[in-house]
């Protein structure tokens, strides 16, 4: 095996915006990183999810496509 090709596996502090701080391993040269979305406020884990179809999309594509797969 080659000796000193594998990088630095170190701790790295990861913040969220929300306040949300944890821990875990990186090989990135910082100390601390900054993300905008996490587990605990992100919609899809929170369960606040919502799947609106405001403008009606699937509507719009029967209206506009729904003659061609008649049989």
């Amino acid at each position: 095996m080659k000796t000193d090709i594998h990088p630095n596996y170190k701790d790295l502090s990861v913040t969220c915006s929300c306040g949300s701080q944890f821990v875990t391993k990186s090989t990135m040269s910082k100390d601390s990183f900054g993300i905008e979305v996490c587990s605990n406020c992100h919609p899809f884990y929170t369960g606040k999810q919502k799947i609106v179809d405001t403008a009606g999309r699937v509507d719009k594509f029967n209206q506009k496509f729904g003659g061609f797969f008649k049989r």
